[in-house]
């Protein structure tokens, strides 16, 4: 991913966790003293990781020679060799403007506008902890891509972003994205008929993008197993974490008549397990 994307998670961070909700009730409860910090810290984490990716080093030829798709796990081989530059153009053009879609497509809800503030400050630290998981994988594992089994590539093939291989961030950020607004508009609508229709397109569009990044030669089908798992749980595990607690301890008032034919009053206390 871009260093933009990072660095614009950062910039935008506090702006998004100062503004105040106004209208619909939240199912999620933040804390500027609290969230801030931490996702001021994923991004510190991003960027670490990026500057750990400046410094590694690309292929020589004679390196690229030396390698063997025999190398490669079984369940990975097949795609030892692919290149495709329609391929890569198409995965462009779902992840980047999945980013800003998803957040736009819960803006149209009326409820989730009225705490649009504190849905985009969550929305970033989702993405936040994706970019940083992925950053720091690729900034300390070397895996080739699978196009470097091949004899496409050009000035690539010797480029140090050929030995990001592991794991696939397009698909980590699109899962990230997607997975975040099926789960917002879940936790904001739990009632909803349209849950169904909502969670299969967040699962759909990320594996879109993970099957282009297959077919452009980038990643291996593992690297875009673990991007996918990655940012699914990313996308759901942070609304999650900020959910409200329900109410454990509850107090009604109570009357009625015994077995014995005797009236009663008094107060009724439930908890909830």
């Amino acid at each position: 991913m871009k260093k933009s994307v990072a660095l614009a998670y950062c910039v935008s961070l506090l702006s998004a966790f100062s503004v105040k909700a106004q209208q619909a009730p939240s199912p999620y409860q933040t804390r500027f003293a609290v969230d801030a910090p931490v996702s001021a810290g994923l991004g510190a984490l991003s960027i670490t990781g990026l500057l750990l990716v400046q410094k590694k080093d690309g292929l020589t030829d004679a390196q690229l020679a030396a390698l063997n798709k025999n190398d490669i796990p079984k369940f990975d081989r097949f795609s030892a060799g692919y290149y495709s530059d329609k391929a890569q153009t198409a995965g462009d053009l779902i992840v980047y403007p999945s980013l800003v879609i998803a957040p736009a497509l819960l803006a149209l809800d009326a409820d989730v506008r009225g705490r649009y503030g504190q849905v985009l400050g969550l929305y970033l630290q989702t993405m936040l902890a994706a970019d940083a998981t992925f950053t720091m994988s690729v900034g300390n594992i070397t895996r080739y891509r699978p196009f470097l089994y091949g004899t496409q590539g050009g000035g690539d093939r010797n480029s140090k972003i050929s030995t990001n291989s592991f794991f696939a961030g397009h698909t980590a950020h699109t899962a990230a994205a997607s997975f975040f607004a099926a789960k917002v508009y879940h936790d904001f609508h739990p009632d909803s008929k349209l849950k169904p229709l909502v969670w299969t397109a967040a699962a759909l569009v990320p594996a879109a993008e993970g099957y282009t990044r297959i077919k452009a030669g980038k990643h291996f089908l593992s690297d875009n197993i673990v991007g996918y798992a990655v940012g699914a749980t990313a996308g759901i595990l942070v609304p999650q974490l900020h959910k409200k607690k329900g109410r454990t301890l509850s107090i009604a008032p109570l009357q009625g008549i015994n077995v014995n034919g005797y009236s009663y009053s008094g107060l009724s206390f439930t908890k909830q397990l």
